[in-house]
Parts: C-alpha cells; sequence; structure tokens
C-alpha cells in the first residue's frame, strides 16, 4: 500500500488521536475508516444526484409526474409487506 503524507493542524491531530485511543484503534486505522466513510457518502450523493438529473430529463421528456402523497402512501403499503396497485403517472401540469 503506498503511504500518503498529509500535514495536519496540530488541534485536529490531537482530535484524531483521541477519538481512535477512545475506539481502540490507531490513528492510522481511525483515518482510513474516516476517509473510507466520507468516500462512501460522497458516492451515494454522487449517485442521487446522478438519478435525480436522469428524473428532470425524463420529466422534460415525457412530462409524466406522480403525485407524491400518492408515493408515499404506495411506499408505506411496501413497506407493510402489501402489494399495492403502483401510482399512475399524470401529465405534468405547468
Amino acid at each position: 500500500m503506498p503511504a500518503v503524507t498529509l500535514k495536519l493542524p496540530e488541534e485536529l491531530k490531537t482530535r484524531i488521536n483521541d477519538l481512535a485511543v477512545a475506539s481502540g484503534k490507531s490513528p492510522h486505522a481511525f483515518m482510513v475508516d474516516a476517509l473510507t466513510a466520507q468516500i462512501a457518502r460522497e458516492e451515494k450523493r454522487s449517485e442521487f444526484v446522478s438519478s435525480a438529473l436522469l428524473a428532470r430529463e425524463e420529466v422534460a421528456k415525457y412530462g409524466l409526474v406522480m403525485e407524491a402523497a400518492d408515493v408515499h402512501k404506495w411506499m408505506l403499503a411496501r413497506a407493510k409487506g402489501g402489494k399495492p396497485a403502483r401510482p399512475r403517472a399524470r401529465k405534468l401540469v405547468k
């Protein structure tokens, strides 16, 4: 594994060391875990934004949307194990 050098402010280094000790990890392991978690969050955010932009393009292309209340009701019924009918898509009213 290649080494990476980070210049950290002394206060941040102290906070990392304190939290690493409290969690039973080395500062290195703590930082690797923190970076891994942050990368995962950013990747999920990027996927979410891409999905939203794609949905926006689909709405612009087809003009079809679903009412949020209908979708919420459908999702709750599915979460409870039901098999409700999928909400109907309707023409977007501008």
